[in-house]
């Protein structure tokens, strides 16, 4: 049992910590005051690499797991880009999972290195407004037509949807009535996010303004029969492989942003003199910093799990789901 990182992951722990050293907080201010999508420190991870650090090699990608893309994201978020920085790659990075376990040949030719290369973005197209967390209550459906599909319904929540070429989006293909199982009759497809047929709306939100937020409203979207992924009605069970990888890298982040957030705290603590003595000697001070340190050790352990878990292809939904909680919290 070894908790320390391994010479690769720290290797690229560093690397990612130089490239970020490049967007410093004044970056990350600008953009979060404009708006604008970190576009350049998008394309400076994508020139590097880092897009396909969990994606096969046969395709442009290094395929080390998703444990280093736990050290990959960890380390962005904790360089003081955040979820702005974060959250601006990591849909390329988990995303496509469900492609590369489920897709066709064909198919990861196709989607996977445009992704990888930074030439192609996608958004995730699965929470409704009346649905939520209960994906088996989701109402877009997905319509049979001549050697494809027609989509209609509505998507909440949906990031870089303003920026995306693509979208993974998950649709009813069979009534939820007509089926034996909640989860069944939903299918899984990647295509190209046509904005004649769906109309995108960002939603305000306080923080995080550089990566956008979005509606979506879909009407008489055409889908190709090859752009579904894996069998018609198993969608949902395929969207796991990007769900759980999506859980590791969010509570990877949100260790890095608890990181970064406590390294100033105590550097204050230290620098801060009241009374003739810098208030880090109080143990006023001292024991809530300590409490924070030891809750962000003991979550990372937990997201470096369920991480190693997934890599081993090993059943991890309670770990992913425990770590997500654990690191936001």
């Amino acid at each position: 049992m070894d908790f320390a990182h391994s010479p690769q992951q720290q290797q690229i722990r560093d690397a990612i910590l130089r490239l970020c050293g490049r967007f410093g907080p004044d970056y990350w201010l600008e953009r979060d005051e404009s708006g604008e999508f970190p576009e350049d420190f998008y394309q400076a991870l994508a020139s590097d690499g880092w897009l396909g650090i969990a994606m096969p090699e046969e395709f442009g990608g290094s395929a080390l797991g998703i444990s280093a893309a736990c050290v990959m994201m960890e380390a962005v978020a904790e360089s003081g880009a955040g979820l702005s920085g974060a959250s601006a790659v990591h849909m390329n990075i988990f995303g496509p999972h469900p492609i590369v376990k489920h897709g066709t040949p064909e198919q990861r030719r196709r989607f996977l290195p445009p992704l990888i290369e930074g030439k192609e973005k996608t958004c995730f197209g699965v929470t409704e407004p009346n649905a939520g967390l209960n994906t088996s209550a989701i109402t877009t459906r997905a319509e049979a037509s001549g050697s494809g599909y027609i989509v209609h319904g509505q998507k909440m929540w949906t990031s870089t949807a303003q920026e995306a070429d693509k979208i993974l989006l998950l649709a009813r293909t069979t009534p939820k009535e007509k089926c034996k199982r909640a989860f069944d009759g939903i299918s899984l497809f990647y295509t190209d996010l046509d904005r004649s047929h769906v109309e995108i709306r960002e939603i305000p939100k306080m923080g995080r303004k550089a990566v956008d937020t979005n509606a979506l409203f879909i009407d008489g979207l055409r889908i190709r029969a090859e752009d579904r992924i894996g069998e018609e009605g198993r969608g949902f069970y395929y969207l796991l492989d990007g769900l759980n990888p999506e859980r590791c890298l969010v509570a990877a982040e949100a260790i890095g942003i608890g990181k970064v957030a406590l390294k100033r705290a105590t550097d204050y603590a230290r620098d801060r003199t009241v009374f003739g003595r810098p208030i880090c000697q109080n143990q006023g001070i001292q024991h809530p910093l300590a409490d924070s340190w030891a809750k962000l050790e003991a979550a990372r352990l937990l997201v470096y799990k369920a991480g190693w878990l997934y890599d081993s292809n090993q059943p991890c939904g309670g770990e992913a789901n425990g770590a997500k909680y654990l690191a936001a919290e």
